[in-house]
């Protein structure tokens, strides 16, 4: 099914916001916020999760360039630690609508729950990448740049595979983890379910 261009019946200047990383063992959050042309249409646009690399590296290309307005934030694994990565969440999608260089009217935020630290009125939609454009050029962007630093994080700590996994917790991982320990990108505040006793 076709994604949606936007959200509002009328012109209104919507931002998709969305994150990466959320679930992973290392590494930061990364947040985006994207406004889209109104009535923008690209059929090959979807959740960033049921494509390819390759067709998330072509469409970030695109969006870059299509976009009216774009910007992409990192929370690191410290400050995740600190607020938890619910709030991490937040203050990353926050952060990347505050830097956008154009003022959006409405934020279109994917997830069931927000904590609004800014001026616009916004709209929570469950599985919003996979309904609406804008969060699903917003959910490229922050899933491929946080993979571009995963795999330079990878060069310095080769262990735990990260140019393969980007920091989730796979099999292989979570073994690494339990034999050489944590590295400094590893958050502290998350476990590894079933693991035996490791120092965190």
């Amino acid at each position: 099914m076709a994604l949606q261009s936007h959200f509002s019946d009328s012109y209104t200047i919507e931002a998709g916001c969305d994150e990466a990383g959320r679930g992973c063992l290392a590494g930061p959050l990364f947040a985006a916020a994207v406004i889209l042309p109104f009535d923008y249409f690209n059929e090959q646009l979807n959740d960033s999760k049921q494509l390819s690399c390759t067709q998330r590296e072509t469409l970030r290309e695109i969006i870059m360039k299509d976009a009216i307005a774009y910007s992409v934030v990192s929370i690191s694994e410290v400050v995740i630690d600190e607020i938890n990565i619910l709030n991490a969440s937040f203050r990353g999608m926050n952060s990347a609508v505050k830097e956008l260089n154009i003022k959006p009217e409405l934020l279109l935020i994917d997830g069931n729950r927000f904590k609004n630290e800014t001026e616009f009125p916004f709209h929570c939609i469950v599985q919003g990448d996979a309904q609406y454009m804008s969060i699903a050029a917003a959910s490229i962007l922050a899933k491929t740049f946080r993979d571009d630093l995963m795999k330079q994080l990878d060069v310095e700590f080769p262990v735990y595979g990260w140019k393969h996994n980007k920091g989730y917790p796979t099999s292989a991982h979570k073994e690494a983890l339990l034999q050489y320990g944590r590295s400094p990108y590893h958050r502290k505040t998350f476990q590894v379910k079933g693991q035996l006793k490791l120092a965190f």
